[in-house]
């Protein structure tokens, strides 16, 4: 019976090899964006960016290939390509300066306590359905600024729609702020306690 291969350790898998792909994007679209000012090639640069997402996570899954690198790199690349995207984004729409500080202080305060968390558990714990979703509707925000003027002739999107989707994106960062920095302190004393027994145990 043949086992399966443990991708746990290793750096150079088919999944974080896209996840650096994703990465490698991130300056291609803040140029054709903010220099070029190209919205279709933006928005096209960030479809393959979208795809590319779902590739890497399916391949991941289906082929085993679920490395500790992988869990952090992943949603690094998310991260970056969020927050590139939001200050591309500020060039037009100034007060996209709102929720690019709440994520901000969102990703500041999740790698402190996550790193915290790989310290005390030492396991690298992968997003949570809250991230994922707070992503989701932050891309679905960021990408609606960038292609209404594609399918309106130019016109930029109206100020109150927009306002109320910059709104709504940033709520759901700061749930997902509060309920992330919960389950990681949370975490992190459950980590400390076994430590602590196994000290004890070992006495």
């Amino acid at each position: 019976m043949n086992k399966k291969k443990d991708y746990s350790k290793r750096i150079f898998t088919v999944p974080n090899v896209i996840s650096m792909f994703r990465l490698l994007l991130i300056p291609v679209f803040i140029w054709s964006y903010v220099i070029l000012k190209n919205d279709v090639m933006t928005v096209i640069l960030l479809a393959v960016s979208g795809v590319s997402d779902l590739a890497d996570g399916f391949i991941a899954r289906r082929f085993n290939m679920i490395s500790d690198l992988g869990k952090m790199l992943d949603p690094v690349a998310d991260k970056f390509t969020q927050l590139a995207i939001i200050i591309c984004l500020i060039f037009r729409f100034n007060y996209m300066i709102i929720p690019l500080v709440f994520l901000l202080i969102k990703e500041v305060s999740d790698a402190i306590t996550g790193i915290a968390v790989i310290k005390a558990t030492k396991k690298v714990i992968s997003a949570e359905w809250h991230g994922k979703l707070a992503s989701t509707v932050l891309y679905l925000m960021m990408t609606t600024h960038i292609v209404w003027p594609i399918f309106t002739g130019g016109t930029q999107i109206p100020f109150t729609v927009s306002v109320i989707l910059v709104a709504a994106s940033t709520c759901f960062v700061i749930l997902s702020f509060i309920l992330y920095t919960i389950g990681n302190v949370r975490l992190i004393r459950s980590g400390k306690k076994e430590a602590e027994n196994g000290e004890t145990d070992q006495d």
